[in-house]
């Protein structure tokens, strides 16, 4: 086994964390009797030697002994080599990128033709898997048919094997994996897609098992969804729940320290106690093949969220998850549906439930009962605000705990996803006492609490005040005060209180930002000392943003920030564009004389300055209006900006000073086609502007007809997507709303 392994200079060859002289010792590790061993060598191998599916020239090197283990019976765990070698040889790249090279972690370059010499080195050994599929091991046999139909020359053989081994293969997951690797082949081979896609259809109405059929309805869709029926919806429920009645439930395996034995328990985790855990992929690749029939995929959706199955209804709420952050739709009953599950004595359930319905924002509005009947058996005493301090009462509260990642979303608030990182107050035992049934710890309290808030319900107050008496606080509940609206008042005294006992060291920031976010979301005034405690005491690790979220926070206060007005005319010299425009708006909130803030803001609309310097300048101007008309020969010039953005700003800034449409209107449409991102605040513009706007009627309408979401990305998500587009379209109505009005 492994012949002329010690004849490769290994030595000379590299992979991801340099020289290639331990690959020797992974080769035999996974060849080892020791299960460890075997794991260990895997992890190594994708570690390092295809690490994050970089092709080296160990790589290279290796796949004539990776070969070689997969055809010796006597291995142990071939599956996962067959696996390895799958991904190593399964790179596709188009003419271009033959040409380049491709950049590795540490700035070197892999060259492109490693990944075309990997394919073509495991294509010529291929035959090694046609035998595999017959393999004793199971493990081997679901492994096979992926590796055949990626790398086999030969598909019309594969797809001939492939189909009739699946007439004897009892193992339900490989016979989903033959039926995957069945579409993977058509997907590949357009000239053996239509007897492929006939074929598979006629599996999906004779096979005796309701899995396959579904496996193959699936990968039928997948090669041909122009050809999708239109009973998809019927069928596929019939077909869920023929598989409930008849499946089996899972069972996990033993656990593992690597990195890749913790992938396999976590995946395996998530299979536990379920009667059929693959459904959640083939249903997956239907709503993939179902793309832009919203209809039907809620229709399947809200078909599955109503099923006995709970596990059904799980993968019902993560599918619905990829539909609703992509496409525009009516969520409504979904939305009711998924905060039923908030009910259900399954922990992942209710856990899955909450974190769908965090993101939702306006969307989640039907499920507020849901989530306040859930936090209300989840929180000790009353929830009507009499016993959570909502009062200005002595301050001996405890420290607050805000010691996350920093905070750099859209006007301050969080970006991305909720982390559980230490100091984030994501703990994970029952709050108040034990519970029943319907009880919850603190990480799904508070999921459910940040849903309510989101959603504007004011049901959410009491609550978030009874949060703000706790040690810490997630900095999600601070930003989700800001639909809450006066509402919301009562929480100040607990915010000033907090705020008081941050410290002025380096993580001031951090701890600070979400709480003055709060105290402006609602107006709280009387925290003005505090305020200014954080204003004048920030330290040099992150000052201008420090100061940047205090002036925004004084700004919000208004004229009952007078205190303040000696801290923001000195500020109105700081070198930093952000501070000095924000004290300027801050002087402004204040004061509301012109007099002392225009000069700044115009000093920093210069064209020579960076870009954003440029945007605060002309956001304040517009938030000042018809009292800044003085500085709109300071904006024209920005509205030939090459900075997209700088264009909006201005173009915004100039309409809302001039109140005149002629020079700002073009540009701000133009930037509608340049940029979707530009697209909400150009709205927010287009709305206000109404009639006169008249000529933007056709964007607008084109917008709401439009069934993606504008910002919507392949592969990525913001926890503000959902909301923002929802935004887009509000504006967007209320804009042709004022455009009708004024017709008449």
């Amino acid at each position: 086994m492994l012949t002329g392994i010690e004849e490769v200079d290994w030595a000379s060859l590299g992979h991801a964390y340099g020289p290639a002289d331990d690959v020797p010792e992974l080769l035999r590790g996974l060849a080892s009797a020791d299960p460890a061993e075997r794991e260990a060598a895997l992890d190594g191998m994708y570690g390092a030697v295809h690490h994050q599916g970089d092709v080296y020239d160990s790589t290279l090197a290796c796949i004539p002994f990776l070969l070689e283990l997969v055809a010796d019976p006597g291995v142990r765990d071939r599956g996962c080599i067959v696996e390895l070698l799958t991904s190593i040889g399964g790179i596709e790249l188009d003419d271009e990128e033959e040409m380049t090279e491709h950049p590795c972690e540490d700035g070197e370059f892999i060259p492109a033709a490693n990944y075309a010499m990997a394919a073509a080195a495991i294509a010529a050994g291929s035959d090694v898997f046609l035998g595999l599929v017959a393999d004793p091991d199971p493990e081997v046999r679901l492994a096979a048919p992926c590796a055949l139909a990626s790398l086999h020359p030969e598909p019309s053989l594969v797809l001939t094997l492939l189909r009739e081994r699946l007439t004897v293969e009892r193992d339900t997951e490989v016979r989903l994996a033959l039926v995957a690797a069945v579409g993977q082949i058509a997907l590949r081979h357009a000239s053996l897609r239509a007897e492929t896609v006939d074929w598979l259809g006629w599996l999906a109405r004779a096979a005796q098992d309701p899995g396959l059929r579904l496996a193959a309805l699936a990968q039928q869709a997948r090669c041909a969804p122009g050809e999708i029926s239109d009973d998809v919806v019927p069928w596929v429920t019939a077909l869920l729940e023929e598989i409930r009645t008849t499946s089996g439930s899972g069972a996990l395996r033993g656990a593992a320290p690597t990195f890749i034995g913790q992938v396999r328990e976590l995946l395996e985790e998530h299979a536990a106690g379920r009667p059929a855990p693959w459904t959640e992929e083939l249903l997956r690749t239907l709503h993939a093949a179902l793309d832009d029939r919203v209809d039907d995929r809620i229709a399947l959706i809200l078909a599955q969220l109503r099923s006995p199955d709970r596990w059904q209804r799980s993968d019902a709420i993560w599918l619905c998850g990829g539909l609703i952050r992509v496409w525009r739709g009516r969520y409504e009953e979904v939305v009711r549906l998924v905060g039923d599950q908030l009910h259900d004595p399954e922990p992942r359930l209710r856990e899955a439930a909450a974190s769908f319905l965090e993101r939702l924002f306006e969307l989640g509005a039907p499920a507020a009962d849901a989530l306040a009947a859930r936090l209300a058996r989840s929180s000790p005493g009353p929830a009507d605000g009499s016993d959570v301090g909502l009062d200005d009462g002595p301050g001996d509260r405890p420290g607050i705990g805000l010691d996350g990642g920093p905070v750099g979303g859209l006007d301050g608030g969080p970006v991305g996803g909720i982390g559980a990182g230490p100091g984030t107050g994501l703990g994970t035992g029952p709050v108040g006492g034990p519970g029943g049934p319907g009880a919850v710890g603190r990480s799904g309290r508070d999921g459910a609490l940040i849903a309510l808030a989101r959603a504007g319900d004011v049901r959410a107050v009491p609550l978030l005040a009874r949060a703000l008496e706790e040690d810490e606080v997630r900095r999600e509940l601070l930003y989700a005060t800001d639909g809450l609206g006066p509402a919301a008042a009562g929480l100040a005294p607990l915010l000033r209180r907090r705020l008081a006992r941050v410290g002025l060291d380096e993580r001031l920031y951090d701890r600070a930002a979400p709480l003055l976010h709060a105290l402006a979301a609602v107006r709280g005034a009387q925290a003005l000392p505090e305020v200014l405690r954080i204003l004048r005491g920030a330290p040099a690790n992150r000052r201008d943003r420090v100061r940047e979220a205090a002036l925004r926070t004084l700004a919000a206060f208004g004229p009952a920030a007078r205190e303040a007005v000696p801290d923001l005319r000195a500020l109105l010299a700081d070198g930093s564009a952000a501070v000095s425009t924000a004290a300027a708006g801050a002087l402004w909130a204040v004061e509301e004389d012109p007099a002392e803030v225009l000069p700044v803001l115009e000093r920093w609309l210069r064209p020579d300055l960076p870009g954003a310097d440029r945007c605060a300048a002309a956001r304040v101007l517009g938030g000042i209006g018809p009292s800044a008309v003085a500085a709109a020969p300071a904006l024209r010039p920005a509205l030939g900006s090459r900075d997209l953005w700088v264009r909006v700003r201005a173009a915004a800034a100039l309409w809302r000073v001039t109140g005149e449409t002629e020079e700002a209107l073009p540009v701000l449409l133009a930037a509608w086609e340049e940029d979707r991102h530009a697209r909400v605040d150009i709205a927010e513009c287009l709305a206000e502007m109404g009639p006169a706007a008249s000529e933007a009627q056709l964007v607008l309408l084109t917008e709401l007809t439009r069934r993606r979401r504008h910002n919507a990305r392949e592969g990525a998500s913001g926890t503000y997507d959902i909301h923002l587009d929802e935004k887009l379209l509000t504006l967007c109505r209320a804009a042709l709303a004022r455009m009708e009005r004024g017709a008449y």
